[in-house]
Order: C-alpha cells, then structure tokens, then sequence
C-alpha cells in the first residue's frame, strides 16, 4: 500500500527520467505538474541542481508574483524558463559544460500536499578526439613501443583494441580530467627486427558517441644497418668477354649513403667502371683477376660483402651431339668452331646438341 502511494505522489511531477548532450550545445529539461484531482495549489517551483561531486543548489525558481530568479551565477545566463507557468516550469540550459552532468530536480511548493518533485539525470557525453602513430625504433632483442594510439578527453572512457599479425602486445592507461571526461592511450610492443619493417598493425577505438568503431592501420619503422649482396658473377668470366657486371644488392633502413666498390688487390683496375652499386667490366683481362669488395653506409653502421672473380681463359664453343643406329648402339661425337659434326648415317634417329665452354 505505502509503495503504491509513493508510486501515485512521484507521478505528479512529470519528467525524464535520463537525457544525454554534448558540450556547446543546449537541452531541454522538461516538467510538468498532473493534478488529476484539481485540488492541488502551486505557489512556487524551483530547479535544484545536484552535481556528481558537489552539494545541491538552485539553479532557477519560478513565483507567480515575484517572477522569475536565477540565483546560482554559474547557470544565470545559461538558463531560461520556457514556459512562464507553474503547470510547465521547463527549462533550457545553453552553451552546456562537461561539468553540467548531475541530477536536476524540479521541485514544487504545493498546499496541502507539501513539496513535490521530479528528477532527471543528466549525462554529458564527449566524443573523443582520436589518433594513432608509429613510433620509430632500431632493430633489437628486447621489446619497445613501436606504435600508440589514443582516445583523448572522452566521456564515457573509449576502449582501444588492436590487430596485427606481427606477434606484439599492448597495454592500455587512462587518466581523468576535471571535467569528467577520461584520455584512453595504447602501447603496441614487440622485439623488433628487420623483417617487422613496413608491416602493419590496427588501432580499434570504440566508444558510446562514435556511430562505428575507429579505425586506423599504423605501417611500422623497424630501423637496421645494410646487409649486403654481390650478384651478376656468372663463373664464365673468359679473357676478351665485354661488359660484364657485379651489383651491389642492399637491404638498409633508412636508405644507403654511400655505396663504395673497392679491391682486395689494390685500385680498381683500369677496365672497371664503377657507377653507384654497379660494377661494370669493359673487357675482360687478367687485371679483373681479383676480389671485389662492396661496402654499404647507413647511419646506423657499415656492412660489406666480397666476390672473388676468376678469369679462365678463352671460350670456346663446343658441340656434343649422340645417336643410336638401329642396332640401339649409342654412339657420341664432338666439335669445336674448327672440326664439324660428322654426317648423319642411315638408320640414325637423332642427335642432342649442347653448347659447352672448353677452355683452351
């Protein structure tokens, strides 16, 4: 009996119950008196605001004679009556603050029931401002930060999740301001190593004012020394061959700044051409007979690589060709530039030709 009676007393002040905004924006508080009986008098209605971290405070009253008062100096600009009746007392609060959140109540004077009132939570809700970036390291053996990415100054706090497929960790902080809202950050780990260069990983924020999850992909710098290769030596380098060429093959973050060839044996020979990571001979001689050494420079270290060229001579090309009679013998038979193939023979069914280099 006493909870129905409570029940029927509270649903003579009409209001919401929650209401969600945004700071610099405006909302409606609205109240109503429901007087089903008619025998109810009202001579004065107030709003009471009470903070999350405060005490309670009238913010604005409204008397039939005395007309309108907005005592509270924080809100008397912000706030007007919108209808100036007792029966519709709601009211606007402009240019709202974080701070703004807490319970409004609106309360009458009334005869002879004595006061009645209606509250409405009001919440404040702050999109937050997000971001990810790369965190620039050096390759490594222990685990360092190689990405971040936060939700700043967000009410209620974000949650920040991340992808990949790099083999990281992360770990999550916050902190909160004085106006209720909370910063959200995010350290993605991992040991780096060459191969983690240029990979990515995702931040994922999520939040209760964001209409779909944030999204932002974050290409790692994983930075390292050169590692150096010598490619183009073919083992066929012959006196007389022309234009025959070694390249100098770097894998480096960030990008080489210098790319030095250099011999084992003393100058470069006078047959040698050397532009950038490319090594060219012009004719092969015995001068060439030696080993080349490649050196790569990044700002982080220098790393060099070395090929050793042999010269073997003269080539010639050599043919080689077999056959089988009818008999199913195999027969094999061989010519240089000077001495042809012998012809073929009746009942013959083929020859196989392979080119050679002989030297001489």
């Amino acid at each position: 009996m006493l909870e129905l009676l409570v029940r029927a007393v509270a649903q003579k002040v009409r209001v919401e119950e929650e209401l969600e905004a945004y700071p610099t924006e405006s909302v409606d508080l609205r109240c109503e008196f429901i007087d089903r009986g008619g025998k109810t008098k009202l001579t004065q209605v107030s709003w009471i605001w009470e903070p999350i971290d405060g005490q309670r405070d009238n913010i604005a009253v409204y008397h039939p004679l005395y007309g309108q008062s907005f005592p509270n100096l924080e809100f008397k600009e912000r706030v007007i009556f919108l209808h100036n009746t007792l029966e519709n007392p709601s009211i606007r609060i402009s240019e709202l603050k974080m701070s703004d959140a807490g319970r409004y109540t609106c309360e009458y004077a009334t005869y002879p029931t004595g006061n009645e009132q209606g509250t409405t939570t009001l919440i404040m809700l702050a999109k937050p401002k997000n971001s990810a970036r790369v965190v620039t390291v050096q390759a490594g053996s222990k685990s360092v930060v190689v990405a971040q990415c936060e939700a700043v100054e967000g009410k209620p706090a974000a949650s920040i999740k991340w992808l990949g497929s790099v083999g990281g960790n992360h770990s999550i902080s916050s902190s909160s301001g004085p106006d209720g809202t909370v910063t959200v950050r995010s350290d993605y780990r991992l040991v780096p190593t060459p191969a983690d260069n240029g990979r990515e990983v995702t931040c994922l924020v999520d939040q209760r004012t964001q209409d779909q999850t944030w999204v932002y992909p974050v290409k790692l710098s994983v930075e390292y020394p050169p590692s150096v290769s010598i490619e183009g030596y073919d083992h066929n380098w012959y006196m007389g061959r022309s234009d025959a060429v070694l390249l100098c093959l770097a894998n480096a973050n960030p990008a080489p700044t210098t790319v030095t060839w250099t011999s084992l044996s003393g100058p470069l020979p006078d047959s040698v051409d050397v532009d950038g990571n490319k090594l060219t001979v012009r004719k092969v001689d015995d001068a060439v007979n030696t080993t080349f050494v490649c050196e790569v420079k990044n700002k982080l270290g220098a790393t060099k690589n070395q090929i050793t060229t042999v010269v073997i001579g003269e080539s010639t090309t050599t043919y080689s060709r077999r056959r089988s009679d009818t008999r199913g013998d195999v027969q094999t038979a061989e010519s240089s530039e000077r001495t042809p193939l012998p012809p073929f023979r009746p009942g013959e069914t083929g020859w196989k030709l392979c080119r050679c280099a002989q030297i001489w």
